[in-house]
């Protein structure tokens, strides 16, 4: 009696410890399987081949693990079906049996823990960055800033008075000698070029922090648009990218630029969809629009086999038209003229006999359609912006609807107000800790953003001047929050809070909004990096306004008195 107890009893534990090493494999395989995490912080570069084939090999293991331990308790079942009750024996292989199911147990669970700590920190040694949707930072819950104080508004008051207006104080000239140079550079370049095969250029358009007034990084710097149209019979078509296609969301924001003929143009013309009497001429495509025999165009500055518009193409004819209308016009002035940057096509930089120099940006782009949103071939993007993936992928820019939004709204402001103030300062601390600890993944473009957020979200009485530390802080704190969160919204595309007023195109109205921040996601150092930088510019912020407060260092080159014209 004794000796038939003995089996079944024997083989309770067995078969509990078989099921408990199915149920460990099964938890484990879960917490491997990607559907766990969030998509958009789970997002993988299509160019980590090697990890991805890595994880599939290890899923695959995990299944024949599986499958081998499922194969095991249907043996061991059928082993106690038909197992003679034999005591001494049975006894023996239960004990061996328990004993080697206890260590393969303990192996999975070692196994399981080891998987769990690799997925904590397999992206790099960052303990402070744990998964999820948003990465949360330990003790930042409910304390902005970490607890930091800016200066009170005496102080902030103070050091823009002599800091940052002083600095500022030349704006006005410096826009006045750079426009009147590029007046006259501009019109040697149109007299050297023939209507017939080369790009037309239109009058330039300032943008940027020099024609919005918060432009406070010495030396002073214009970014001027200029326009430019291809030869008949050609017309540029701009493709936006927004919601009307499905774009990667890297790509988002981009577009592409394609030449056509016009006799190819039908586009809303009746001639391309009846016959014309040969008495009758379309005004669009009429005879003078056809090429003639022998005089074969091929299509203007695009890439290879492509109708496409090439932007290192764009580059490299823009830079030959600058350097020969400068030749033209060089015996006139005092001064020499060379490139700043030869990866930038247009930036310039006047080099006056006493050393001194002032730099500038000519920037080539393409309208889109009559509103006033252009293509840039070339942008001085921050760091997290990323580069095209494709020489004929351009860079959608709305640097002219963001300068007249804040005209519209600083006339709807009190006098006085401290909008601009603020976005002054945020943007001082952020160039002076570059300066420290490098460029991070935060720029003015983002401040600016923010600030465009916080107009069209307060009401203008907010924005009286005695409330410049209400909303520097508040400023500061939607940066923050938008850091942690990873997440920064364009404040145009997809933003239908936006004024229709504004006249920004349907499709970009109706676009899905647009993540600035997005790249955080992917790039995890470089986030790191971003927050860290932000906390040490927030940290330094006292000393550094105290100091700069007291002394205005003046180690930057500034306008001369006078530029004379021979």
């Amino acid at each position: 009696m004794n000796t038939c107890s003995l089996a079944p009893l024997g083989k309770a534990p067995a078969m509990a410890l078989g099921l408990f090493r199915v149920c460990l494999v099964v938890v484990t395989a879960i917490i491997n399987h990607p559907l766990l995490f969030p998509r958009e912080n789970a997002t993988v570069p299509e160019n980590e081949e090697e990890i991805i084939r890595k994880m599939q090999a290890h899923q695959e293991k995990l299944q024949l693990e599986q499958l081998r331990l499922e194969e095991e308790v249907a043996r061991l079942a059928a082993e106690k079906e038909a197992l003679e009750p034999v005591a001494e024996e049975g006894q023996q292989q239960n004990e061996s049996r328990v004993a080697w199911d206890l260590w393969s147990t303990l192996c999975m669970i070692l196994f399981l823990v080891i998987e769990v700590w690799r997925q904590d920190h397999q992206d790099g040694p960052s303990p402070e960055c744990l998964g999820g949707d948003e990465d949360e930072l330990p003790g930042l819950q409910g304390a902005p800033l970490r607890g930091l104080t800016l200066p009170n508004k005496a102080t902030l008051d103070h050091f823009y008075e002599r800091c940052i207006r002083g600095a500022t104080a030349d704006a006005a000239r410096t826009r006045e000698f750079v426009e009147g140079f590029v007046d006259d550079l501009l019109e040697a370049l149109r007299s050297l070029c023939n209507r017939d095969t080369d790009m037309e250029v239109e009058d330039f358009i300032g943008v940027d922090s020099m024609y919005e007034n918060w432009q406070v990084d010495k030396p002073l710097l214009c970014n001027l648009f200029v326009p430019f149209m291809p030869p008949e019979p050609f017309h540029f078509h701009p493709e936006l990218w927004c919601s009307s296609r499905s774009v990667p969301l890297d790509r988002q924001g981009y577009g592409q630029i394609k030449v056509v003929r016009a006799d190819e143009d039908t586009r809303g013309c009746i001639c391309g969809k009846t016959k014309l009497g040969e008495d009758m001429l379309c005004l669009l495509h009429g005879k003078n629009n056809l090429l003639q025999p022998g005089r074969e165009v091929k299509d203007p500055l695009c890439a290879r086999d492509s109708p496409y518009l090439d932007t290192m193409q764009v580059m490299k004819w823009f830079q030959m038209a600058l350097t020969r209308a400068w030749h033209r016009i060089a015996h006139k002035y005092e001064f020499d003229l060379a490139f700043g940057q030869l990866e930038t096509p247009g930036s310039l930089k006047i080099k006056f006999r006493s050393g001194k120099f002032m730099p500038f940006n000519l920037i080539p782009v393409i309208q889109c359609d009559d509103s006033d949103l252009y293509f840039v071939s070339y942008l001085a993007r921050e760091p997290s912006g990323g580069t095209p993936a494709s020489s004929t992928d351009w860079l959608l820019s709305f640097a002219v609807y963001e300068r007249h939004f804040l005209r519209m709204t600083s006339k709807a402001l009190p006098e006085g107000a401290c909008h601009l103030s603020c976005l002054q300062i945020a943007s001082f601390l952020l160039s002076k800790q570059s300066r420290l600890t490098g460029p991070s993944g935060l720029g003015n473009y983002h401040l600016k953003t923010a600030l465009l957020h916080l107009l069209l979200a307060r009401r203008a009485a907010d924005w009286k001047a005695g409330q410049l530390d209400a909303r520097l802080q508040e400023l500061l704190c939607f940066v923050e929050k938008s850091l942690l969160e990873k997440k920064l919204h364009h404040f145009f595309i997809g933003n239908r809070k936006v004024p229709e007023a504004m006249g920004l195109p349907e499709a970009v109205r109706r676009a899905e909004p647009l993540n600035l921040f997005r790249p955080f996601v992917l790039q995890r150092r470089l986030y790191r990096k971003t927050v860290d930088s932000f906390y040490e510019m927030l940290k330094n912020a006292p000393a550094l306004i105290n100091e700069y407060s007291v002394h205005i260092p003046s180690d930057h080159a500034s306008l001369p008195q006078k530029a004379v014209i021979l």
